[in-house]
């Protein structure tokens, strides 16, 4: 479920530390976010959707579903 969090992260020139800090997780939790290993809990998502502005669905849709 790795979405576009990897996408958006980089659109505001973030690293992955800077990202986790501001979510209060790990560098190595947002790596494994991006990369699929691990899937956020609910109220992660609804952090990260909110960090960003997004709707969950639009930072966590799976890219190869149309």
């Amino acid at each position: 479920m790795s979405g576009r969090l990897r996408e958006l992260r980089q659109q505001q020139g973030w690293t992955q530390a800077e990202l986790g800090q501001r979510l209060g997780v790990s560098r190595q939790a947002v790596n494994a976010l991006e990369s699929g290993k691990h899937d956020p809990s609910l109220d992660l998502a609804f952090r990260i959707a909110a960090l960003f502005d997004q709707a969950v669905e639009e930072v966590f849709a799976n890219p190869h579903r149309r």
